[in-house]
């Protein structure tokens, strides 16, 4: 008779959605760039580039293909000659170096001409149906400028100045699901291609990389004539597309419970299964071992000028030798050996360490896990509806759960409520400013879970227990947004961050680089409190490249063995 196979449990969302900890999140094979990749390489997609019409100075327009085995993908660029002084991450820009657009199909030269009038504009412009996501973005210039006058006079770039940038440029919006005209979510979500999550958008951003090789040689080619040379295949492959991130990607996991709760209970979930294997096999222990040292040169790559991320990075790198020590004598023959790796992590490192080990553990066991990337979409409709026939004491027994910690803070005390999130009227994008400094609190939006669920709380507390919410909310619909959240926490246990998202203290960025290491994000280098730049599909292989064996652990960079 086979022995049952050890339960580990799910991690605690109370442990588990303190923003310190979703600050400290890393990629992992669940990601969405991970999840694209290896569909693509299985399914053996193939790439073209129909249009390239770029002149001399790198201005023009360019069609990048990619065929599934149901339908086609193409990425319409068009590159600009933008003047210095015009070049801006920040999203009040009005100009870019290169723009784009997915366009769902192949497109005619009707189609190319309606973009050409539309997607250089951006939130000036205006896109259609057929359309999946818009995009833009700007030059590194001064990695660009080098790696073309390079390439120009017939040598490679300088490995010390890509490295210490890691790409040629950088995405500054990715606009998806309706915005500005593109097709909403529901008109790709029963495609199993792009039922995970983000999934336009991830193929959006890797076509546009390989635009950027391809521009990048075409400029140096144009200007150096028959003594220029193209970039290394390497040097190109250690090249990602970076990002600049601000708080309008912040309030996503607050405004999306249940998406959110699928995605860290997805990962959760793996992670328990992966805890749960009752023994080891080499292979799987030596895969570990070998992708621990190539994470260890992936952090010293990593670069930052923020305070609170050098201090991180300080206790990585740490955490990473210290990991390394103990590997030299774990016993991975004891039974549930990943779970005594877990189990010493959480004694031994940080959480930035405990988090990467964490990832790391699920990378020899994809047969096991990469199943669970289905189950990462919003397709619970149902659950945003308020079931008003809830006795009022079962709702205050929810909101205990969920929010008990936000139960007994002072919130008249103004550094718990020092902040409010509001929209701004230029851009119509997420801000977030000073309560008691600046006159937005009469535009504040729902964007302080805690705060709410402790009025509403409060206020239930003098209602009849076995009154029915749909009798309170009757007299209190100003509370249906925290009941309607209370609910939904009985199927997402982790769709609720447990920390005041108001407070004096409250670290965006902690929330943008949750959302980000879902998207496969590495090296997070924030610039305040507020923004941070990051780098995507570092280390991939390009549509020419791709196969199903290095369609996988490319994020993880090469080492000696």
């Amino acid at each position: 008779m086979t022995p049952a196979q050890p339960h580990i449990p799910r991690r605690d969302p109370a442990k588990m959605m303190r923003l310190s900890r979703l600050g400290s999140l890393h990629q992992c094979r669940l990601s969405f760039m991970r999840i694209l990749m290896r569909r693509m390489a299985q399914e053996n997609w193939q790439f073209s580039r129909p249009v390239f019409d770029i002149d001399r100075k790198g201005v023009g327009r360019a069609v990048y293909t990619a065929m599934g085995p149901e339908r086609a993908y193409s990425l319409v660029a068009f590159a600009h000659d933008l003047p210095a002084e015009k070049r801006s991450d920040r999203v009040i820009a009005d100009a870019w170096d290169t723009t784009f657009a997915l366009f769902d199909g192949i497109p005619d030269e009707s189609d190319i001409e309606r973009l050409a009038e539309n997607v250089p504009l951006q939130e000036a412009g205006r896109v259609s149906q057929r359309e999946l996501s818009l995009s833009r973005a700007n030059r590194s210039a001064r990695l660009w400028t080098h790696v073309v006058d390079r390439l120009a006079s017939g040598q490679q770039p300088d490995l010390q100045q890509i490295e210490a940038v890691g790409y040629l440029m950088r995405t500054t919006a990715v606009y998806g699901s309706g915005k500005f005209g593109a097709a909403d979510r529901d008109v790709i979500s029963d495609r199993a291609e792009m039922q995970p999550p983000f999934q336009a958008e991830m193929l959006s951003v890797y076509l546009t990389r390989t635009f950027v090789r391809d521009l990048v040689n075409h400029i140096a080619a144009s200007r150096g004539g028959t003594q220029a040379v193209s970039l290394d295949p390497a040097i190109a492959r250690g090249l990602g597309i970076g990002n600049s991130t601000g708080l309008g990607m912040a309030p996503f996991i607050v405004n999306h419970p249940i998406l959110f709760n699928n995605w860290m209970m997805v990962r959760e979930e793996a992670i328990s299964r992966v805890r749960a294997v009752a023994r080891a096999a080499p292979e799987d222990v030596k895969t570990f071992g070998q992708l621990v040292k190539q994470s260890i040169l992936s952090v010293e790559h990593w670069r930052s000028e923020h305070p609170v991320q050098l201090d991180k990075l300080v206790r990585l790198k740490a955490d990473l030798k210290t990991l390394a020590q103990h590997l030299s004598s774990w016993d991975a023959t004891v039974e549930c050996p990943w779970n005594t790796l877990i189990e010493w992590s959480e004694r031994s490192l940080s959480e930035e360490g405990q988090e990467l080990v964490a990832s790391l553990i699920l990378e020899p066991y994809g047969a096991l896990v990469d199943g669970l990337a289905g189950c990462m979409a919003d397709g619970n409709p149902d659950a945003f509806r308020i079931d008003g026939s809830m006795p009022v004491s079962a709702v205050r027994a929810l909101l205990q759960e969920c929010f008990g910690w936000a139960l007994d803070l002072d919130w008249s005390d103004p550094a718990n409520c020092a902040r409010a999130w509001y929209v701004s009227e230029e851009k119509l994008e997420p801000r977030m400013g000073e309560r008691f400094e600046e006159p937005i609190a009469a535009y504040e939006q729902p964007l302080a879970p805690a705060r709410d669920a402790a009025a509403a709380f409060s206020a239930l507390e003098a209602w009849d227990p076995a009154d029915t919410v749909a009798r309170f909310l009757l007299q209190h619909p100003e509370h249906r947004h925290t009941v309607r959240r209370a609910q939904m926490g009985r199927v997402a246990p982790y769709g609720e961050i447990r920390d005041n998202t108001i407070s004096t203290s409250v670290m965006p960025v902690d929330m943008l680089r949750a959302k980000l290491s879902f998207f496969g994000a590495t090296h997070f280098d924030p610039r305040s409190d507020r923004w941070v730049r990051i780098c995507m599909y570092a280390g991939a292989p390009y549509p020419e490249e791709l196969t199903p064996g290095n369609a996988d652990l490319w994020v993880y960079p090469e080492t000696a063995t």
